[in-house]
């Protein structure tokens, strides 16, 4: 009897140090979690569009900085984040996205409406893309000066030098050329400015026929009958080496070069007038644009560096132009300019996006991956726009040229 109380006492200390090793084991896990839970910069709750918008505010801090820049600078890749960054604050009401916006257009305009290292003599239409943002802050706030620094990027639009039949040049070191990056860098706010501040309609009118001019003369230069794509740039005096003699365009179709195209057609027809009828117009531009990009779709749901090169050696599935085409094509189908058809065709692209091009850290940061760094023509180093040139172009993570067209993609699918 003696020995069974002993062996008794005995399990029942085991049976106590073993309940309480499990319940130290497990609020240590759960202390665990909940530091891991904490340490989450990004939080894995929240949709695609608002993971990446704070990803981009980790990675760049100082919006001035977008684009992996040392120095502040007015530039087109931080109006197209911060437009992105915009319609997130609009869905979520956090005060840090609006003051993350607010601190870029405070930073770089003075008192006088001065723009920060923007220069009126460059002519360049890169630099009117965050004009867009100003438009959004004047509203919120009726500061005067960013009423004058957008009354100067809108006097760029009337100063612009053009080609011998009306089309802007793309910046005024790059004589008679007009590139597909410039219809979307100036004409959706030249046509939001015009629709906010023209008073006369015949003006206004002018106007709006002049954006309609720059769509036509690229579909008319750049198209290609038989691919029904574009190319990245036309040079009307065809003395560039990049120029075809005959035609003056360049010699590839460019993934991005077109995604900026696409985005610039479904965004300038939110501020063109419901009756002006050069609206047909640009919607029978987009369902051709539409159905060429949809032909070099890549069974991932994405789209190549060079779209119609797919199977050469060297090319790759670009993030930047992918993201671009998911957007023009959702928020095309969604407001009834494309059949709905391609919508499906976005809701494929942005299934391969996070399938195939977006990683995540351990801390939350959510990373756009395979984007093209840069890709031009001319200049100096000299751009040839060979596939060579764009295929070794650099290929980075996080460039905000793919990550704000991504958060524009998320809004759109509501991701």
């Amino acid at each position: 009897m003696k020995n069974l109380r002993t062996f008794l006492s005995a399990f029942v200390i085991v049976i106590g140090l073993w309940a309480t090793s499990c319940k130290e084991a497990k609020d240590k896990s759960k202390e665990t979690n909940t530091a891991t839970t904490a340490e989450l910069l990004v939080p894995e709750d929240l949709k695609w569009s608002e993971r990446m918008l704070i990803s981009e505010i980790e990675r760049f801090p100082d919006a001035t900085k977008l684009d992996f820049v040392d120095k502040p600078r007015w530039s087109y890749t931080n109006g197209l984040v911060l437009s992105a960054a915009i319609k997130v604050y609009e869905q979520t009401n956090k005060q840090e996205y609006y003051d993350y916006i607010y601190a870029y257009a405070d930073d770089l305009i003075d008192s006088t409406g001065t723009i920060k290292t923007y220069s009126l003599e460059d002519q360049n239409l890169d630099m009117i893309k965050s004009g867009d943002v100003l438009l959004y802050l004047y509203d919120k706030t009726g500061e005067e000066r960013f009423l004058k620094a957008m009354q100067t990027l809108s006097s760029q639009m009337e100063s612009q030098p053009r080609t011998s039949d009306g089309g802007f040049w793309h910046k005024k070191r790059y004589p008679y050329q007009m590139w597909l990056d410039g219809l979307y860098m100036a004409e959706p706010f030249h046509a939001r400015y015009t629709n906010l501040f023209e008073n006369d309609p015949a003006e206004a009118k002018k106007i709006y026929d002049d954006i309609l001019l720059q769509f036509d003369l690229i579909q008319k230069h750049s198209r290609d009958e038989k691919t029904g794509l574009l190319y990245h740039g036309w040079d009307e005096s065809r003395e560039q080496k990049w120029a075809d003699k005959k035609t003056g365009t360049s010699p590839h179709f460019w993934s991005r070069a077109m995604g900026w195209y696409g985005m610039a057609m479904v965004d300038v027809l939110d501020f063109l007038p419901e009756d002006h009828p050069g609206r047909d117009r640009i919607i029978t531009y987009l369902n051709q644009f539409a159905e060429a990009v949809t032909n070099y779709q890549d069974e991932s749901g994405l789209w190549y560096q060079v779209l119609d090169q797919g199977n050469r050696e060297g090319n790759y599935l670009e993030a930047s132009g992918s993201a671009m085409f998911t957007y023009a094509f959702a928020k095309g189908a969604q407001k009834g300019y494309l059949p709905e058809k391609y919508l499906e065709v976005a809701e494929k692209a942005y299934a391969g996006i996070l399938d195939n091009l977006i990683s995540i850290e351990d801390n939350g940061v959510v990373n756009l991956n395979q984007v093209c760094g840069v890709a031009g023509l001319g200049g100096d180093p000299y751009r040839d726009g060979s596939y060579e040139y764009y295929v070794n172009e650099i290929i980075r993570p996080n460039d905000p040229k793919g990550t704000g067209p991504f958060i524009l993609a998320s809004l759109v699918l509501n991701k």
